[in-house]
């Protein structure tokens, strides 16, 4: 006889697959911990303490509301489309549920004599008042109603409602409830306890005040946005606290180049070059890491400060690197620092992703034999293969459109190098930089780890640019005007959004557009660029239109930053709304860089939507980019505007920075003492408050 099969020790117990599955999902959206369930919030809620008569519910067309009924009918109907009609009725009458996708389990779910309640905007149909897609549920006759409203929570793929109700409530009987504000702090504070807040918000009782709710106004909201604003203070001052304790290179400022550099100099420095190169210059001479965030409009002059600043670290004997995101800027800045540089001795290396591999291979051993003592590059520069004999300077442009890691990966890249040469564990300073203003609330808030410096004028000679919002009916008559400014002399940038058709997005494109105005002034050069051109290609045209042989250039949105063309004075852009403001702000400052009159023409395809309105009205009126980034603010959030990915993972997702600065205040001012006290209750107050809200992603906040 064969062996009876064991069964596996009670202590061997598995996870059932199903229930792998759905901790799958729930990672997905952030939802790993009991409390990542327990913080996960209600997005809205649905009001199922009321049951409505379905002849009042008649009434009350275009509202959400309630109603409980017996099946009458349920049949599948195949005209005008295939769709599931379900009558319910109650003893004032009948009420139609339509389901235009719905599973076969529903025909049966619904059968005759089912009673449910379904929840939904009520509407006039053919036969009646009717639901379409509304929620429902199987109910028995007299079943009680919930006494609380029924949260709706952010969901993702395969995770319905009733799942994450499920998941939440599961967490919360096994977290920590623990307070990491005393009751004393609490009160003086004028906050509501944790705990209570987290019940009322995840299961609100019926009498609450649902206006506060909505607006996120009610206490145990406002609690819930001071902890959060909190748990990102004390994050950034702690990093910023750590960097201070880590060891950096000095680079004081000495040698010749520096000197040199500046005397070289075909213009003079405006004032606000020369504050913030100052302020630069004191960061590279301490003996911690620089962290420095670097803001000017477009055209303020930020390049010549980079390379001053890089000028210094040479003069000390280390390399200093510039990263930028695309390889039009990239090449844009290698021409013209090497343009001031090579003059003076100062070897330059350029590495991108574009180059042949035996132009790759000697870059990198010019590198990291130490011999090239500047490197501009793209991400290329963030390769395994690239190593460093000596790296005391990094410096991103554009930093923003860098991820979190990218940007570390980088800074990584001196951590070895320089300990090994100067027996201590040290890391390069870091200047970041970034034409697309930060209003200086968000600054404040998600830049507390850092020090910022604003350009914050233009260099003398910058003609003013005139903006103007023109229907795309007026093709014809701008054309026209196109056509008059390259008689002129004058070179013209046409934008376009896309390169290829969309069916979604029925927009102009690039390749299309080229083809037009090439039929339409046939004796003008009209050159194309765009991000699926080859890079040796995209160089070639846009040197032809730095040397002026392409007088029209058609183009997506790689010219948006880094391309630097003083004879070009009008920009067209197509379809500007579809952009977001800072793009627009960004693309039109590619013109107004030379002495002559510059103008910049947003087509727009009617009607506008009330945002796109909003943006092209911020576009017409001001050139100011720091008004325009508040503006972008405004309509965004802080959120979509600096991106999450870009900024770190831990981002706000309760506190709104132009409604809760009061709390960000009170939170910095909190931040600042816990971290500064020898208590060791806020020093176990701080590690709670980080545990909970942001878990493992501290380290990973801010780069």
């Amino acid at each position: 006889m064969p062996a009876p099969k064991r069964k596996p020790a009670a202590s061997a117990k598995t996870t059932p697959p199903s229930a792998n599955k759905i901790e799958d999902k729930l990672a997905r959206l952030g939802l790993r911990t009991d409390m990542d369930l327990v913080l996960h919030l209600p997005l809205r809620y649905e009001d199922e303490t009321q049951v409505v008569a379905i002849h009042e519910a008649a009434f009350m067309a275009g509202n959400a509301v309630q109603v409980e009924g017996v099946v009458v009918s349920c049949e599948i109907q195949f005209r005008p489309r295939r769709q599931l009609v379900v009558t319910i009725s109650d003893d004032s009458g009948p009420l139609v549920m339509r389901f235009l996708n719905f599973y076969g389990s529903q025909v049966k779910q619904l059968g005759e004599g089912t009673r449910v309640r379904a929840r939904g905007e009520v509407r006039h149909g053919f036969f009646g008042a009717e639901m379409v897609h509304p929620s429902y549920k199987i109910v028995l006759e007299g079943a009680p109603l919930p006494t609380v409203l029924t949260p709706v929570y952010p969901a993702g793929e395969g995770l319905s409602q009733t799942l994450l109700r499920k998941a939440i409530g599961a967490a919360m009987a096994r977290v920590d409830w623990h307070d990491t504000l005393a009751e004393p702090l609490r009160t003086a504070l004028k906050l509501a306890p944790f705990e209570a807040s987290i019940r009322l918000l995840h299961n609100p009782p019926q009498d609450v005040d649902e206006h506060a709710l909505e607006d996120r106004s009610h206490p145990a909201w406002v609690r819930m946005k001071f902890d959060e604003l909190l748990a990102q203070q004390l994050s950034l001052k702690r990093a910023q606290a750590a960097r201070r304790a880590k060891g950096a290179a000095p680079l004081p400022l000495i040698g010749t180049l520096s000197a040199g550099f500046l005397n070289t100099l075909p213009f003079t420095l405006t004032a606000a070059q020369q504050r913030v190169l100052t302020e630069i210059r004191a960061d590279l001479g301490a003996s911690f890491p620089m962290q420095r965030l670097l803001q000017g409009d477009v055209g303020s002059g930020k390049t010549v400060v980079a390379a001053l600043a890089a000028a210094q670290a040479i003069d000390s004997g280390f390399q200093a690197v510039l990263m930028a995101p695309t390889e039009i800027l990239a090449d844009q800045h290698f021409r013209k620092i090497a343009a001031w540089m090579e003059p003076l001795g100062v070897k330059i290396a350029w590495l991108t992703g574009s180059l042949k591999k035996k132009e790759k291979t000697e870059a990198q051993e010019r590198i990291e034999s130490g011999d090239a003592q500047l490197v501009i590059g793209t991400h290329a520069l963030i390769q395994d293969a690239v190593q460093f004999a000596r790296l005391g300077l990094v410096i991103v442009d554009e930093q923003h459109r860098f991820g979190v890691g990218q940007r570390l990966a980088l800074r990584n890249k001196g951590l070895d190098t320089t300990s090994a040469l100067d027996g201590a564990h040290t890391v390069p300073h870091q200047l970041m930089m970034s034409a697309t203003p930060i209003p200086r609330t968000l600054a404040m808030t998600y830049y507390a780890d850092l020090e910022v410096s604003v350009i914050d004028e233009l260099p003398p000679g910058r003609t003013p640019i005139v903006t103007r919002v023109v229907d795309q009916d007026r093709r014809d008559e701008v054309i026209e005007r196109v056509h008059a400014a390259a008689l002129e002399g004058r070179q013209v940038y046409w934008v376009c959004p896309l390169i290829e058709e969309s069916e979604a997005l029925q927009l102009q494109t690039a390749t299309d557009t080229h083809a037009t105005l090439m039929a339409a002034l046939p004796d003008l050069q009209v050159g194309l660029v765009h991000g699926r051109l080859k890079p040796a290609e995209k160089q070639a045209v846009m040197e032809a239109f730095t040397r002026g042989e392409i007088q029209l250039l058609v183009a997506t949105t790689v010219i948006e930053v880094g391309v630097d063309v003083p004879n070009a004075s009008l920009m067209v852009i197509e379809h500007a709304e579809r952009f977001g403001l800072s793009q627009l702000h960004q693309l039109r400052g590619r013109v107004g860089r030379g002495a002559a009159a510059s103008a910049c023409l947003l087509l727009y395809q009617s009607p506008l939507g009330p945002t796109a309105r909003q943006r092209l009205r911020t576009m017409r009126e001001t050139t100011d980019g720091f008004e325009i980034a508040r503006k972008d603010l405004e309509i965004r959030g802080p959120g979509e505007f600096l991106g999450a990915r870009q900024s770190g993972q831990a981002m706000l997702r309760f506190a709104d920075l132009e409604t809760d600065q009061w709390l960000v205040e009170k939170a910095r001012t909190l931040a600042h003492a816990w971290l500064h006290s020898a208590a060791p209750d806020d020093a176990a107050a701080v590690d709670a408050h980080l545990a909970r809200w942001l878990g493992a992603r501290e380290d990973y906040l801010k780069v």
